[in-house]
Order: structure tokens, then C-alpha cells, then sequence
């Protein structure tokens, strides 16, 4: 094979694998699947030391790292694409207020973030996770974590952060969103600022959001007002670093009580 030819990668965790080694599941998928009779009973015990240990990884790399916010968005975002740019932006932006950027390492707007973040100057922080299609960790993340497990990765967005931009994006951006505005509606965290940016994107979600989740009665109208929606990376630097800084000082705060 010539040197020049890429070998197909498959990152499962810390382990690195090509060719025949790549495996035809992810472990979440394993581990989801209703499908394994009464091996569990044998395999599981094991399974759970593996994702202890996922958390233990997580929390040691990331105890020290320092304010942080957390950027989502597509990995399909070309480098021309103005969202590509947006994001640069809001890394950046965010780098210069002294936070750090956590993204999920990817491509896209996740890459755009991270090299915002990282060529202004700030820590620039990817949560990868095992793919069926590997993506890898782009070239701006200065501090890289690879996670076998959707859960114990989704930990690390949120107890490491102090909010999140929410840039264009599809179902993982969906999901990380509205995660996190139940966590916030829940109260199992206080006062996490959720910006999204893109009024021309967003707007027909929160629409309908208005219309027929409040309309039937299944959220209460003040929980459309969990998210601020901005078109420009400077609304969205402004808003979340603000209302991180207050949800800081009154920590602190209650804590000096």
C-alpha cells in the first residue's frame, strides 16, 4: 500500500483501529441492543467498570480546565459556508473573555469553534465519540477526550460548561439542545444559558414550539424563555458570557453566605 493512501480509522475510546479490527457495532449501540439473551449477566459487571471509567477519564482531564462554554453545531458545515465563519467568530469571541471552547471535536461548525478558540489564543477543548463513520478530532483541539458512550460524554458538555451556543445543526445538535433546557426546566441545573444563533434557522422551531407545545399545555410559556435567540456572534459571545458571569457571582456568592 503506498504511504500516501489513508487507511479507514475507527476510534473506539483511547484505541485506535484499521482493517479488519473495525467493528461492525458501536459500543452503544452494543450495549443498547435488546438482542444478547443472557450474556449480559456475564458481560455487563464488566461494562460498568468501562464506563466508570470513562467518567473517571473525563473528570481528571477536564477538573482543571477552568470556565468554559460549550459550541454546537453540523459537522456538514463546509469551510464556505457563512455558519463556518459564525463560529470562528464565536470561538474566538469567547476565547477573549477568558472561556474556554468545548465542542465534540468534529468537523463543521464543531472545527470552526475549536479554531476560533484556538487561534485567538484560548483552550480549545473536543469531546470525540465513537462513530460508525469515524470522524477523528480536528487540528484546532488543544485538549481531545474520546468517549465510547453518548451518556458519559453529555456529562462532560454540561458539568464543564457554564452555557451553550447552539449553532445550525441536526439531530445531535437537537439533542444536546433540548437536553439541556430540560435540565434547566427540571432545575437539576440553575440559570444555564442556552443561545441560539441563526434567527432565520431557529425561528420556525420556536414557532412551533410557541404554537403547539404551549398551545396544547405540555410546557409552560415561560420555558420558551430558556433560550435567547441572536444572528451575530457578538449577540451570542454577549449574551452567554453575561449570564455565566452572573450565574458565577451568585455561586460564589451563596457560597461566601
Amino acid at each position: 500500500m503506498s504511504h500516501t493512501q489513508r487507511r479507514q480509522s475507527y476510534r473506539k475510546g483511547p484505541v485506535l483501529l484499521r482493517g479488519s479490527q473495525i467493528p461492525s457495532e458501536t459500543t452503544d449501540a452494543h450495549l443498547l441492543s435488546s438482542h444478547d439473551g443472557t450474556d449480559w449477566l456475564h458481560a455487563d459487571p464488566w461494562r460498568v467498570l468501562r464506563i466508570q471509567s470513562e467518567f473517571v477519564e473525563g473528570f481528571g482531564a477536564l477538573a482543571e480546565l477552568g470556565p468554559a462554554i460549550s459550541v454546537f453545531g453540523s459537522a456538514r458545515t463546509s469551510t464556505e459556508d457563512p455558519v463556518y465563519a459564525l463560529a470562528t467568530q464565536v470561538g474566538a469571541g469567547l476565547a477573549r473573555h477568558g472561556y474556554a471552547v468545548i465542542t465534540g471535536g468534529g468537523p463543521g461548525v464543531m472545527e470552526a469553534a475549536n479554531k476560533g478558540a484556538h487561534e485567538a489564543g484560548g483552550v480549545s477543548v473536543g469531546l470525540g465519540i465513537e462513530l460508525p463513520l469515524e470522524q477523528g478530532m480536528n487540528d484546532y483541539v488543544d485538549l481531545g477526550i474520546h468517549f465510547r458512550y453518548f451518556f458519559a460524554r453529555k456529562t462532560m458538555f454540561v458539568k464543564y460548561s457554564d452555557g451553550f451556543v447552539v449553532m445550525p445543526g441536526g439531530f445531535g445538535t437537537m439533542d444536546e439542545l433540548f437536553e439541556a433546557l430540560t435540565l434547566v426546566q427540571t432545575q437539576k441545573v440553575a440559570g444555564f444559558p442556552v443561545v441560539l444563533v441563526g434567527t432565520s434557522f431557529w425561528g420556525g422551531l420556536l414557532d412551533w414550539v410557541r404554537g403547539t407545545l404551549v398551545g396544547a399545555g405540555v410546557i409552560a410559556a415561560a420555558d420558551v424563555d430558556l433560550v435567547r435567540v441572536v444572528d451575530t456572534a457578538e449577540e451570542a459571545v454577549e449574551h452567554v458570557v453575561g449570564a455565566a458571569r452572573r450565574l458565577r457571582a451568585g455561586q460564589d456568592a451563596r457560597v461566601g453566605a
